[in-house]
């Protein structure tokens, strides 16, 4: 002691000289930094104890020091007399000592406005001083704590990024030195960090989140209200470290923080927030603190938690890859739902689309924790995935159908399913169909069999397959036939005709072709869990009650009718079932094509007649019935729409009518003697339409008679013969060379069928007329109709070749068309020679 105290005398004679010139009021700012430079050159030059150091120090060097770093006007000083301070500090055995003379300079320098220190890189250095002083002073600095508070409510609020994080760390330091005092001050931080807390730094940002933990963890637990919604938008935040920083800090505080209890309904959410966390690391680190989290609970909690621990039985249908939480955890979340969810919920649907994201995927994870206390909560849950189906960002869709199927999971469909089946049957909404959908999916097979009939007797109510043509719409209804399928398998047989009629609404949708190719692909699934080959077996199953079903209202059916379409697709997409079913499908028709019905109606329905006449053997006429119903079809349905009536409309109807009974006509499978039936009430409509202003009319009403007469022109009388060749003859004149040409060609029969005909004495003056008018026009601009009228005349000449050939020699008088008559006379001589 006594070498130390004659060591330390030694230094402080050395000091004398410079310390008296720092004191003098008159010296100039060389003088004290040569003074500052050799009292350090004197410290750092010999190797004091630190025992020596300190006495020198608190004796001779502190106030001084202080002085000049207070209130020197020279930066370079402060600076030197700074890093004095810094070496005294330090090195020194009793640095508490130093307290009161160093942080009344410290908060002079760094407290504004009064001797404020403009320089960054000193000021750092002030906070780092302090950082070193709560260091080694640790709880002797309690009764500074005001000053301390004081000065870094400033500095965590300095413009130079780098004091700030400094700040920050004294703030830590502050907290863990004096655990027992720091409460009193801990409030007054709060503000200048969450005003940091957004620093476009993100180490900063990082500092500060670690301040705000460590101040409220050994502070008041009160002021986590005031941090909540700041670290909340922290999970936001684009830096990893910065997400990792407020999941370790949550982490903590649910670990360590004094009123943790009070507090876990507003803490849960933000660590289960970091599960969906984009990066690995963050991810991990959540779910060890919430393990470590729950088993603390368990522990703190075991009596209550008792029977739960000894008894309980995990769920039989657990979804796939998913590891269920451990009791602690559930049990945290379960008692804490009923005040978390409802602010959850609002966050769903909240305008930041990053929100209702990550709002989204906490709510799959608190319902997965929850299972079925899910139950008491059903009516808030279903209503915000209702909104939240129908949100714009995918991510938000994904996880909240994730989020249903967990109520498919956990809770009875008793209660599930009768709520969302009201709410589809009030007001049906895509997403309410959606999350039904998901529902079922995470339904066990054997708890859902009991309500499948509920099920199919709703999605097949007219208020709900039918309520829209919007594709999503559909889409959404779809699924929840697929979800049936896929969960129920051979099960669906109980509602199968439901599960078609739902499927054949969608199939009637116009506007998408994909949607009908979904739709086609599920009827077949339906089809395969039944054990049958294909989607026809299933028509064949339920063709009547599919026909009766659209059936009901037909009488009053109009072109906005669904029942016209869904018709459509039984009837087109069936098959050769449709050909089991004639008696219903021919009565609708029946009913609905009468000329007092819907126009447009009427159209649609002659075509879908015309496209099933064009394959009637795979089709309508697949077992052979089709001609019992024949003259049903063209004297009930195919003549009265025939019939003349003005407007485009009308016209159009006429038209589709001549078409579908080409396609009749055509398609071979009508006998003889089924058309003698009813040629006799067709002929007069068909000639009529040869007049239509439509040339597709005419054009099919000139080969609808060329087809009679082939079948069953020699048993025409004499008026018959007669009105239809007057017809048929003008037609040559027409503006379409089509027209022209079929008509030419239905007289080319018209003479084979006369020939042999028992009338054809009666007919020698239109025979003559006839030749007269073909003649003329074999002077027709059109080379294809000289070909076929020359064609015509040839078949005609042998009814009476020698009255023939006196017409073609008075033509041939006028210089008309000579090679044509060469060739006719001919042709005449050829044939008498044969005969």
């Amino acid at each position: 002691a006594a070498a130390a105290g004659a060591e330390a005398a030694e230094v402080s004679q050395a000091l004398s000289r410079p310390l008296s010139l720092l004191q003098q009021p008159d010296c100039g700012r060389a003088a004290r930094l040569r003074a500052l430079e050799a009292i350090g050159a004197e410290l750092h030059g010999r190797a004091l104890p630190d025992a020596v150091l300190q006495e020198v120090f608190a004796a001779r060097l502190l106030r001084p020091l202080s002085r000049c770093l207070a209130g020197d006007a020279a930066e370079r000083c402060r600076e030197l007399a700074l890093q004095l301070l810094c070496h005294g500090v330090s090195r020194g055995e009793r640095p508490g000592e130093a307290l009161p003379v160093l942080l009344p300079a410290l908060a002079q320098r760094l407290c504004p406005p009064p001797g404020a220190e403009p320089s960054e890189e000193l000021r750092l250095g002030l906070v780092q001083l302090l950082h070193l002083l709560l260091q080694r002073c640790g709880a002797s600095m309690a009764p500074f704590l005001g000053d301390i508070a004081r000065v870094l409510q400033a500095t965590l609020l300095d413009h130079y990024a780098e004091v700030r994080r400094e700040s920050c760390r004294c703030a830590v330091a502050c907290a863990q030195a004096m655990p027992e005092h720091f409460h009193m001050q801990s409030e007054s931080l709060i503000k200048p960090l969450m005003q940091t807390i957004s620093h476009q730094h993100y180490r900063v940002r990082v500092d500060v989140i670690q301040a705000t933990g460590a101040v409220i963890q050994f502070g008041n637990g009160k002021s986590v209200d005031d941090v909540l919604s700041h670290l909340a938008q922290r999970l936001f935040d684009e830096i990893p470290k910065v997400r990792h920083a407020v999941t370790t800090v949550i982490g903590e505080w649910l670990l360590h923080l004094r009123d943790r209890y009070s507090y876990f309904h507003k803490l849960i959410p933000l660590l289960l927030g970091s599960f969906a966390d984009e990066i690995p690391e963050n991810t991990k680190l959540a779910w060890t603190y919430w393990e470590k989290i729950g088993l603390q609970w368990e522990k703190e909690n075991e009596e209550d938690l008792k029977d739960k621990m000894d008894f309980s039985v995990p769920p039989s249908h657990y979804p796939k890859e998913v590891t269920r939480p451990g009791l602690g955890c559930r049990e945290l979340v379960s008692r804490n739902l009923s005040k978390i969810l409802p602010g959850l919920c609002h966050d769903i649907t909240d305008w930041v689309g990053s929100t209702r994201i990550k709002a989204s995927q906490l709510l799959y994870t608190l319902l997965l924790h929850a299972e079925d206390h899910i139950t008491q909560h059903m009516e808030l849950l279903l209503r915000t995935l209702y909104q939240a189906c129908l949100d714009e960002e995918s991510d938000v869709v994904k996880n909240s159908v994730k989020a249903a199927e967990l109520i498919g999971v956990f809770v009875s469909p008793k209660v599930s399913l009768r709520l969302i089946t009201e709410a589809v049957g009030q007001t049906p909404k895509p997403s309410c169909l959606m999350v039904l959908a998901a529902v079922i999916r995470g339904s066990p097979k054997e708890i859902l069999q009991p309500h499948l009939t509920q099920l199919g007797k709703t999605l097949s109510q007219a208020g709900v397959c039918q309520r829209s043509e919007e594709v999503f719409y559909m889409e959404q209804l779809l699924c929840c036939v697929q979800a049936l399928i896929e969960v129920c398998q051979e099960d669906c047989k109980e509602i199968s005709l439901q599960l078609m009629k739902v499927l054949v609404t969608i199939m009637a949708i116009p506007s998408s072709q994909d949607l009908k190719e979904k739709a086609e692909k599920t009827m077949s699934s339906l089809a395969e869990v039944q054990q049958l080959d294909s989607f026809h077996c299933l028509y064949k199953q339920h063709i009547i009650q599919l026909l009766e079903w659209v059936s009901v209202s037909c009488d009053g059916w109009t072109c906005y009718s669904a029942e016209v379409l869904q018709l459509e697709v039984i009837a087109t997409h069936s098959g050769p079932v449709i050909g089991e079913a004639l008696n219903d499908f021919i009565l609708i028709l029946k009913t609905c094509l009468q000329p007092n019905k819907d126009p447009q109606m009427r159209l649609k329905l002659f075509t879908i007649l015309s496209q099933l006449f064009q394959k009637a053997s795979e089709t309508i006429n697949s077992q052979g019935l089709f001609p019992s119903y024949l003259e049903t079809v063209i004297k009930d349905i195919l003549a009265p729409n025939l019939q003349w009536h003005a407007g485009r409309t009308a016209a159009a109807i006429r038209a589709t009518a001549v078409l579908c009974l080409w396609a009749l006509i055509h398609c071979e499978m009508l006998s003889l003697k089924e058309i003698l039936k009813v040629k006799d009430e067709l002929m007069p409509q068909i000639i009529a339409s040869m007049d239509e202003d439509s040339k597709i009319t005419r054009l099919m009403a000139c080969r609808i008679v060329d087809a009679l007469l082939k079948v069953c022109g020699k048993q025409f009388d004499e008026d018959k013969f007669k009105n239809t060749y007057t017809e048929v003859l003008k037609r040559l004149d027409d503006a379409s060379c089509d027209v022209r040409l079929a008509a030419a060609h239905t007289l080319a029969n018209w003479f084979k069928c006369l020939k042999d005909s028992d009338v054809k004495p009666a007919m020698e003056g239109h025979i003559e007329f006839l030749y007269q008018e073909l003649l003329i026009h074999l002077d027709d601009p059109d080379q294809n109709l000289q070909n076929a009228v020359l064609e015509v005349l040839k078949e005609g000449s042998v009814l009476n070749p020698d009255l023939l050939v006196r017409e073609i020699e008075g033509v041939v008088h006028k210089h008309q068309t000579p090679v044509y008559c060469n060739q006719l006379l001919h042709h005449i001589q050829s044939a008498k020679e044969s005969a």
